[in-house]
């Protein structure tokens, strides 16, 4: 069997096998689970750029079950086979066994998504990851209706998303189209199809006014799952702008750059005021995500070939520094019982390495030297400036500023604001919770120090 497929079905099937063990083997669950995500990400590299088809569609369109790579969705797939590794490893929540499978079939329709060469496979895919998030939701979360309103939103974009690609299909005759040289659609359909992607792709990064869904969801989903959620799935609505739009539709992602950038510069701005407010630690970076995604439909918009390598630089990044800061968060809040800021402080004396994993993730995500985000960040501004956008430019300035203020209040009043009495001090990162958190922050200096091979796949 080839590898890619391999890689989409080991995470799907194990999640289905893991059902037959007992419902209190919470051990078992989780080391077969990490294994499996382990599996996944060395198949992924084993199989590198590898792809396999098999044609089951010729009316009224061609389409195939067609897998492969593309330059970036790999590393798109490696970000996720991590990811979801390290959410896992630590997963400690009621019924594990069931979380986890739902976990490792969020990662293989996620990787069926990311590495599907066809246009219907892809949209269909895109419906197929709702569901492991909605059962998480409805499970674990702490409003049940957050899940109906992830539901309602993701589904209209995966609707939207699942017509324009019937029409694509009937008029250019075949969805087999992701990642082919040459395949670019134009014609009197072209405009409102660029619309269905635009839209599908719009609520699922999400971009201002299209996140209403995001803040509950991050803040409701266990830790785990929002690790994953967060850094890989918000990263397919800009996967389809990098690797469909442009290449399919470039004409009107030209025509309609300003929109996108203007929509892009006011999610920067907005995210990153609103993150400044919060009191809520999981509301801080659920806002700042909507901040720094932003900043990633700014260079889409843009075209310029820097800016589109900034851009994939920085959605690892920020899978990175995200998936890192909602499971420290985690840890933290089921030591104490709370994520309230204005509950927690002065832990970082006494939890040096909890301390220390916080700090370093949170300086990502700030744009430190040295760190991957400084890297993306300084690609795309770079980028956006060649390309003649001064504005956006200076908005992104004033938006990493903030960043700093939202992430440095984060970490100070955690960690080093006055103790609060009433709210136990327990122990420090176990040394599985630190193996677990720990390729992230490695992979967060590695791609800050040297990004070439993302920026030269």
């Amino acid at each position: 069997m080839p590898l890619v497929l391999v890689t989409i079905l080991l995470p799907i099937f194990a999640g289905i096998a893991l059902l037959a063990l007992p419902r209190d083997d919470r051990t078992v669950a989780r080391w077969l689970g990490t294994a499996v995500a382990a599996a996944t990400f060395a198949t992924l590299l084993a199989g590198g750029y590898g792809q396999w088809s098999f044609r089951w569609l010729s009316r009224p369109f061609q389409a195939a079950f067609h897998f492969g790579a593309t330059p970036v969705s790999f590393w798109i797939a490696l970000l996720l086979a991590i990811c979801t590794a390290c959410a896992v490893a630590t997963t400690r929540l009621p019924r594990t066994r069931d979380f986890v499978a739902l976990l490792l079939l969020l990662e293989g329709t996620m990787l069926g998504l990311f590495l599907a060469r066809d246009l219907l496979v892809f949209a269909l895919f895109w419906d197929f990851m709702l569901v492991p998030v909605f059962f998480g939701l409805v499970g674990w979360g702490e409003h049940p209706a957050t899940a109906w309103r992830y539901f309602i939103y993701n589904f209209a974009g995966g609707l939207t998303l699942l017509l324009a690609t019937a029409a694509f299909g009937v008029i250019y005759g075949s969805t087999d189209v992701i990642g082919r040289s040459g395949a670019h659609f134009a014609g009197g359909w072209a405009g409102w199809i660029y619309a269905g992607f635009a839209f599908a792709f719009l609520v699922k990064t999400p971009i201002w006014p299209l996140h209403t869904w995001m803040p509950p969801t991050y803040s409701g989903l266990p830790s785990p799952m929002v690790a994953v959620v967060s850094a890989v799935q918000s990263k397919a609505g800009l996967y389809g702008f990098l690797a469909i739009a442009l290449a399919l539709v470039p004409e009107y992602v030209h025509q309609y750059a300003g929109p996108l950038m203007v929509l892009g510069a006011v999610s920067l701005i907005y995210g990153a005021v609103v993150a400044l407010v919060q009191n809520d630690a999981k509301r801080v970076v659920a806002y700042s995500s909507l901040s720094h995604l932003g900043l990633i439909a700014i260079a889409v918009a843009s075209g310029n070939p820097l800016a589109l390598k900034g851009a994939l630089v920085y959605i690892v990044a920020h899978g990175l520094f995200s998936a890192a800061l909602f499971l420290v968060l985690g840890y933290l809040e089921e030591r104490e019982g709370t994520r309230s800021l204005l509950r927690l402080g002065g832990l970082g004396w006494k939890n040096p390495r909890l301390a220390g994993a916080l700090c370093i993730a949170a300086l990502a995500a700030l744009g430190l030297p040295g760190l991957a985000g400084f890297a993306g960040e300084l690609l795309i501004l770079i980028g956006v400036y060649q390309a003649g956008y001064v504005w956006p430019v200076i908005v992104a300035l004033v938006a990493i500023v903030l960043a700093a203020a939202y992430m440095i209040r984060l970490y100070q009043d955690i960690m080093n604001g006055p103790e609060v009495d009433d709210v136990p001090v327990r122990a420090d990162l176990t040394w599985l919770e630190g193996l677990a958190v720990a390729p992230l922050l490695v992979a967060l200096v590695l791609v800050g120090i040297y990004p070439a091979p993302l920026l030269h796949p």
